[in-house]
């Protein structure tokens, strides 16, 4: 007795497959799909099967409907499967989920299915939706980019500050300096990482320092230290250091961030202070610690940018609006809040110095300003009352994309050095009048 077979229903079979298939004649007449595509396309399969896959699904986008029918042309040519590029195929959504129109993006590819004679009888299309992968993809590239940005953004405040910006390892060891750093010794970096750096260091000074740091490498505490470093010309000068440690979620030390001024000039001036009369020593002592006091609030460092050893902010576009601003530049205004808005609509009283014309020239021209000891009337609390404030400051101007974006301004004050340096003068002119007296009499 022979052994009864069923026939397999081959068509309930593809319709059942997990995959969503759509079968074509050669000239892209629809024979069959799968319950898949039917779920996927959100088309009745009465509406497509003896269709054109044209007809049936026309494109959003005649490009499209072009990639489609070359990649049919090639499995026609060829006999040979083809993988479309990603396309975007919009679905129609039924009335009872909202209507209007779903934007979607598909990977495709066809199939050739040959007959006995190697002739090609049908079209095999697999379609994928990848929408949410292909969504992800673009957050991750637009996360991509913005970390780019933030990146170059940090490495350009880091390189263009004026500066001289250093970082190091848990175990104190440098290694990066910026190109302010650079410049100012004349030698590569390579020549500075590690303990190389202090070979710049003046004999008298590089055992006191190295002390130093290696207590605040031990200990985590900050690190701030006055000493002579020898620039590219050969010639020493005074700067003042100072380092904050950067920790982890476990409070160990991950690296450590430094930055350092040059303080040659005041330190010269408070020098011949002490000198040129020594009844004249209180004043000096005085002036001297309100430098280191204005010193020290500029070089207070908790992380590179927030506490940077100076006032800094970015000014944003033509019509200059803060964008950053940091603690020691607010602090400048305690009464003001700056960020967002225009210096001009939160220091009206600085139109009439020539201070917007400055920074209007800077952004139109690139031409970095220096200011030295220049003098600006503010209002530096609520009562109304201008005071004289002296500055050093810098404003530069920065591009993106080739085009300017705003000024970096760096400043720090020097009102009590004007006073200092103007007390010298009295005791010079007072000390000529008297030698004059004497030589008279």
């Amino acid at each position: 007795m022979t052994a009864f077979v069923a026939t397999p229903d081959y068509q309930r079979l593809f319709r059942s497959l997990p995959e969503n298939l759509l079968l074509m004649t050669p000239d892209a007449t629809i024979v069959d799909n799968t319950d898949g595509h039917v779920e996927a396309s959100l088309k009745p399969r009465a509406e497509v099967v003896g269709k054109s896959m044209f007809e049936a699904f026309p494109s959003v986008d005649q490009n499209e409907g072009d990639v489609i029918f070359q990649s049919h042309e090639h499995v026609r040519q060829h006999h040979a499967p083809h993988t479309m590029p990603l396309i975007r195929y919009d679905l129609a959504l039924p009335a009872e989920q909202g209507g209007g129109f779903e934007e979607m993006y598909w990977q495709a590819t066809h199939y050739p299915i040959l007959n006995e004679q190697g002739e090609l009888e049908y079209i095999l299309q697999r379609t994928q939706n990848v929408t949410e992968a292909h969504r992800a993809a673009l957050r991750a590239a637009q996360v991509q980019r913005d970390l780019d940005e933030a990146q170059d953004r940090t490495r350009f405040i880091l390189e263009n500050l004026p500066v001289l910006i250093w970082t190091a390892d848990a175990a104190g060891h440098r290694d990066y300096f910026n190109s302010r750093w650079l410049s100012f010794t004349g030698k590569p970096l390579a020549e500075q990482t590690g303990l190389q750096w202090a070979e710049s260091l003046h004999e008298e000074d590089r055992a006191r320092v190295l002390a130093a740091w290696q207590k605040s490498v031990k200990t985590g505490e900050p690190y701030q230290v006055e000493y002579r470093l020898r620039r590219h010309d050969g010639q020493y000068r005074w700067i003042l250091v100072r380092a904050v440690p950067r920790r982890g979620a476990d409070g160990r030390i991950t690296m450590w961030v430094g930055g350092a001024t040059d303080i040659h000039e005041q330190r010269q001036m408070v020098q011949e202070l002490l000198t040129a009369n020594e009844q004249q020593g209180s004043l000096s002592e005085q002036a001297y610690q309100m430098y280191q006091k204005a010193e020290n609030q500029r070089e207070t460092y908790e992380s590179l940018f927030t506490q940077a050893p100076a006032m800094i902010c970015i000014l944003r576009g033509a019509e200059h609006r803060y964008e950053f601003v940091n603690p020691a530049y607010q602090q400048l205004f305690p009464h003001r809040q700056l960020v967002g808005r225009t210096v001009a609509e939160v220091l009206p009283e600085v139109k009439d110095q020539g201070i917007i014309d400055i920074l209007d020239k800077v952004y139109q021209t690139g031409e970095t300003f220096n200011g030295n000891e220049l003098l600006i009337q503010l209002e530096r609390d609520a009562s109304g009352v201008l005071k004289d404030t002296y500055f050093n400051f810098i404003y530069q101007q920065f591009r993106e994309n080739g085009q300017p974006a705003g000024i970096m301004v760096f400043a720090f004050e020097v009102t009590a050095l004007v006073v200092a340096r103007k007390a010298l003068e009295q005791v010079r002119d007072a000390a000529a009048d008297a030698l004059g007296n004497a030589t008279a009499g």
